[in-house]
């Protein structure tokens, strides 16, 4: 299996900014090109502490970027997650994230030990393809169950759907833990008013071993459906679950299930629709974080095959992005040494995978 991919923008890169780390990318494209998004990590590489949701946009497909913008920040704070999607409507750019105190530990949270500082969720538009933000609005009330401890939206794009009864909902997918277990779950959120209000859509819970659907990622088939593919994150089954859901989001025709032939290291990955197939990037070392690679599925997610490697080195999570006139984008985490030191953009033709 060759490298079809070509050379990589380095996008976001820690050396001579402020910020300690960069890391948990999001992409997406808008009318006026292209928006990545992730999160800048001020004192350190860990997930916890204070972090801001930055971007960069591309006029030219990514062959150049925009200087860095905060779009979401507060003291004290660990923003992230972000989620970007167009609302088709208004032409608005519609943006969820998360955050929650900056001394929080996501363990304690996850057991819902720590509510003061708990996980909450919010969302901002921009009506001018990303060059200003508003303010975040607190939605938590609208998609968090009382019994949840730790939330995460994504981390990597949201769709807005195309076709059917449920054309032009938003969809955002996401993941919780129940408490007090700490149990994860998968769940998915969605607007039918272009993100001015919100809804929980289907709840998958399970509390065996073998699957704990965590970081999530979805994508709408030809025929209408949606396809949620998530991390197993510490199950004993395969390192990659997915699921099909028939109407919007609402439910899920059946439980996540184990993705066989696919290897990973138990990481966030990213699923993107072009035509008829669908596309997944992980890396597929199953230990380390690193050969990230672009899978290809002909049969709507049912079974996969590898298509072309991105980064053979230390490579982390990343999101994919569909370009005008056909190439997909990759906007990744990679390095030499570490999997996150430098947030990378490389594109492709899908048509030679």
């Amino acid at each position: 299996m060759s490298s079809r991919v070509g050379e990589a923008q380095i996008v976001f890169d820690p050396v001579g900014s402020r910020y300690h780390t960069f890391r948990i990318p999001a992409v997406i494209a808008a009318r006026e090109g292209l928006l990545a998004f992730c999160e800048a990590r001020l004192d350190s590489a860990a997930d916890a502490g204070e972090i801001e949701v930055v971007l960069r946009r591309s006029l030219d497909g990514g062959l150049s970027w925009l200087p860095l913008q905060v779009v979401s920040s507060a003291s004290g704070r660990t923003c992230g997650n972000p989620v970007p999607l167009v609302d088709p409507a208004s032409g608005d750019l519609v943006l969820v994230t998360c955050q929650n105190g900056a001394d929080a530990i996501e363990t304690s949270l996850a057991h819902g030990v720590d509510a003061e500082n708990g996980r909450r969720v919010y969302v901002q538009r921009s009506t001018d393809s990303g060059a200003s933000w508003t303010e975040p609005i607190e939605i938590t009330a609208q998609v968090k169950a009382a019994d949840w401890g730790w939330y995460a939206t994504g981390p990597c794009h949201g769709i807005t759907l195309t076709q059917g009864a449920y054309a032009g909902r938003l969809v955002v997918p996401a993941n919780h833990s129940v408490v007090p277990t700490g149990v994860n779950g998968g769940h998915c959120i969605f607007s039918d008013d272009g993100g001015l209000t919100w809804s929980c859509g289907f709840v998958d819970r399970n509390d065996g071993d073998e699957i704990n659907a965590n970081e999530t990622t979805v994508a709408e088939l030809a025929d209408g459906r949606l396809y949620f593919n998530a991390r197993n994150h510490r199950g004993t089954g395969p390192a990659r679950v997915h699921a099909w859901s028939s109407d919007g989001g609402r439910t899920l025709d059946s439980p996540y299930e184990g993705i066989a032939g696919v290897t990973a290291p138990g990481i966030q990955g990213s699923v993107v629709r072009v035509g008829d197939r669908l596309l997944m990037s992980t890396p597929v070392d199953p230990t380390v974080r690193r050969e990230l690679t672009v899978f290809v599925s002909d049969d709507s997610g049912v079974s996969w095959r590898p298509g072309t490697v991105v980064h053979p080195g230390m490579s982390g999570y990343s999101d994919l992005v569909v370009l005008p006139g056909g190439r997909v984008g990759v906007f990744y985490e990679a390095g030499e040494t570490s999997s996150f030191a430098t947030l990378r953009f490389a594109t492709f033709d899908p048509s030679k995978l």
